[in-house]
Formats: C-alpha cells, sequence, structure tokens
C-alpha cells in the first residue's frame, strides 16, 4: 500500500498514531510562494479531534514543525517536509488487536497485507492521526492553487437520512466556499448541524 499520491506535486505521508510523530513531505512545489502559516494553522485547528462527540477525544496540539523546503515563509523549491509529534498516546489501550480486529478499521487487511508487522497501536500508519499530515499538505496547496483563481470547499452533504442543501452544480459562490473553508462541521443549511452533532 503507497503512502505517496501524485505526479507533478507529489505528498508523501509517514508515521503511526502512536509512534514519535507523523508528517508529510511535498515534492514538486513552485518555489517562491509565500505561505501563510496562520491559515494552515487554522486548517489543522478544524480537523483537530475532540471538538464534539462525533470525534475521538485524543487531545493532540496537531503542531507542524516544517523541516525543509520552507524560509521566511516561502518555498523554497525543495522538497517542503513537516513533522507533527504525538504527545497522548495510550497504546495499552490497543493490546488485543491482533487477537480483535475491530471491523470497519484496518487492524486485519494491514495485518494480512504487512503478515503481521504492522504497527497495530492506535491504527498505526492507518490512523485517523494521518489525516493531520494531509490537512498540511491540503491547506500548503490551497493557498498556492488560490493564487491561480482556484478555490476549494467541500461540505456534509448527508449523514444517514439528514441531507444537506446541495451546491448548485452550475455556480457555486467563492463566497460560499470561503465561508466552508472556514467552519469545523460545513454545512450550507445550518440548521441541518445541529442533529448531527448532538
Amino acid at each position: 500500500m503507497s503512502s505517496t499520491w501524485g505526479e507533478i506535486v507529489r505528498i508523501s505521508i509517514f508515521g503511526e498514531s502512536h509512534g514519535v510523530a507523523i508528517g508529510v513531505v511535498i515534492d514538486g512545489l513552485p518555489a517562491g510562494e509565500p505561505i501563510d502559516f496562520d491559515a494552515v494553522l487554522a486548517q489543522m485547528k478544524r480537523r483537530a479531534p475532540g471538538q464534539d462527540k462525533s470525534a475521538t477525544p485524543r487531545k493532540e496540539s496537531d503542531f507542524p514543525k516544517v523541516m525543509s523546503g520552507l524560509l521566511n515563509h516561502t518555498t523554497t523549491g525543495a522538497p517542503l517536509c513537516a513533522v507533527i509529534e504525538n504527545t497522548n498516546t495510550r497504546s495499552q489501550d490497543y493490546g488485543n488487536l491482533l487477537d480483535v480486529p475491530r471491523p470497519g478499521h484496518s487492524d486485519y487487511p494491514a495485518y494480512l497485507h504487512y503478515r503481521g508487522y504492522n504497527d497495530i497501536r492506535g491504527g498505526g500508519h492507518f490512523s485517523g492521526r494521518l489525516t493531520a499530515p494531509l490537512v498540511f499538505a491540503g491547506a500548503v496547496c490551497r493557498q498556492i492553487l488560490e493564487r491561480r483563481g482556484i478555490h476549494i470547499g467541500g461540505h456534509v452533504a448527508s449523514v444517514a437520512q439528514i441531507e444537506d442543501t446541495l451546491f448548485n452544480p452550475v455556480d457555486i459562490p467563492d463566497e460560499l466556499l470561503r465561508t466552508l473553508s472556514t467552519a469545523y462541521f460545513p454545512v450550507i443549511d445550518s440548521d441541518k448541524k445541529r442533529p448531527w452533532l448532538l
């Protein structure tokens, strides 16, 4: 199973949920692109767990330490590497996963693929924790794309039988995309958010 995606811009994530750290390498970014680190941190905060009952209660700072590829908040053209330390781990809670894999998780497929050598603590490399470096990469790439007139946004269209208003398939206002891109739980119809978060 590959942890690297892309052709022109290549994104590779590394680490495990209960390892020392997780992180990402973004290769192929253009040099000379200013990166607003506060905007990156705002996106990191949106995915941080523990904000409602639907998320894991595990608390992590999710602060990315940039190791290379940025100088004075500007891309250098070298691979951009960011590392996020793991500080809140309870590995003993996962001791039985080799015997009792969790339904809906990658415990058993990873066991088969890696012949039992996979790190099972917290889901290892297949934990939701590994979405943090992906969010970092997306936040960096989003800024570069916006300067080229490409705006990105999304919303929760449905959960079970509750459905949000859908995007207009022809005209999606940039302001709506900006609003959705700052919300913790992005929906177009704010009345639909309450039953999902109860």
